[in-house]
């Protein structure tokens, strides 16, 4: 089977699992411990911390392990509004989140705060303009992905990080991480999300920074894990992993951009531009990453009919919490519910080769022309 839904989820890299091992075998403490294992441990964790921060240009005391990106996200956006919200509680979002974003800002909708989202232009990118107008005294937070999921636009961070003034910034980096440069210093980030399965590292591992010098304040109360930040013993193996597979991810961005930008183009070249659309920035978007439509046809409807052919696609985020509604970041960008409905993404890897997409060009093709004969 053809597997293009990297930006779903990905396989473990075999430099991943052979850390995972070795940090099993050979660092199976608790680093909470005061023996020597549990120092070993400890020891270990603190060299990832280092090395994480180093690829987003952040300090190691800004580093907390989590269960994943829905994990950080919403630990990260609930700490952040409890921490700062004396100063005000007033939040500033966009409509191309993950659905995490939206659950975490919900519960805090709930509890008093007021959540307001940014208009955003055709092409996929939030409105500076909005944002701007927008800010208030007591705004205290902005949370903007850095790349959607579903259209795969890059969003103007370092602009953004210069309107937000006193208010935290934060962003959700999980499709961005490893795979795209990413400075937090340059872009005026406080705090981003990350996962390590969409890096080839083991599922239900992730990491969030938040930068020293910001306040939040922990939802856990009691918890004496990682500063307070997240309960439970700390998985060293899996976070090892995930410092491995994120390493060698980001060693190999530039190679991995160049070749995904040409799988990019190559794609396009060979589907009916009659028939499919491209949604979102054809050059600011993820390097791997195409949100197409073809027009008449569902989204889930081409899922299916490419997973029948043995090509595995997707119709929109994987944690979607309902396919039948149409992407609210389409509707956004101007799009009709009909229109928004069609999408669906492919996302290329480390594993795609360039007879992979040509079989699903042709296969796209084939759908397409057939349902039309059969009108």
């Amino acid at each position: 089977m053809i597997y293009l839904d990297y930006c779903a989820t990905t396989p473990m890299r075999d430099e991943a699992l052979e850390t995972y091992v070795q940090a099993c075998r050979s660092f199976s403490g608790n680093e909470q411990s005061l023996h020597d294992y549990g120092e070993e441990a400890k020891q270990l964790l603190h060299y990832c911390r280092e090395e994480i921060a180093a690829l987003i240009g952040g300090h190691p005391h800004g580093v907390y392990f989590t269960n994943g990106g829905s994990d950080s996200n919403i630990t990260a956006l609930l700490s952040l509004a409890y921490g700062n919200s004396a100063r005000g509680r007033h939040i500033i979002t966009s409509p191309f989140e993950h659905p995490s974003v939206y659950q975490a800002l919900g519960k805090l909708q709930e509890e008093g705060f007021t959540v307001e989202e940014a208009a955003a232009k055709p092409n996929g990118e939030v409105c500076l303009e909005s944002i701007a107008s927008l800010i208030r005294e007591d705004t205290i937070l902005i949370t903007v992905c850095h790349a959607s999921s579903e259209t795969g636009v890059i969003q103007p961070l370092a602009e953004i990080g210069k309107l937000a003034s006193d208010a935290v910034f934060h962003t959700d980096a999980v499709q961005t991480f490893a795979k795209v440069p990413l400075d937090v210093t340059a872009l005026r980030l406080d705090a981003i999300s990350m996962s390590a399965h969409k890096i080839y590292g083991p599922k239900n591992t992730g990491a969030c920074y938040i930068a020293p010098h910001v306040r939040w304040k922990s939802i856990y109360p009691g918890v004496s894990h990682q500063d307070g930040f997240k309960p439970g013993t700390v998985d060293v193996p899996g976070i090892a992993a995930f410092t491995t597979a994120a390493r060698v991810m980001h060693d190999q961005l530039e190679a991995n951009r160049d070749r995904w930008q040409n799988m990019q183009r190559s794609f396009l070249q060979q589907v009916d531009e009659e028939t499919f659309t491209l949604f979102g920035d054809p050059v600011k978007r993820l390097p791997h990453h195409l949100a197409l439509g073809a027009r008449g046809y569902e989204g889930q409807w081409m899922l299916l009919e490419c997973n029948r052919r043995g090509i595995a696609i997707s119709s929109g985020s994987a944690c979607q919490s309902s396919l039948s509604a149409p992407p609210k970041s389409l509707l956004a960008m101007g799009y009709t519910p009909e229109d928004a409905h069609s999408l669906f993404r492919i996302s290329f890897g480390i594993h795609t080769t360039d007879e992979h997409l040509e079989k699903t060009a042709a296969a796209l093709q084939e759908i397409t022309a057939r349902s039309q004969t059969n009108v």
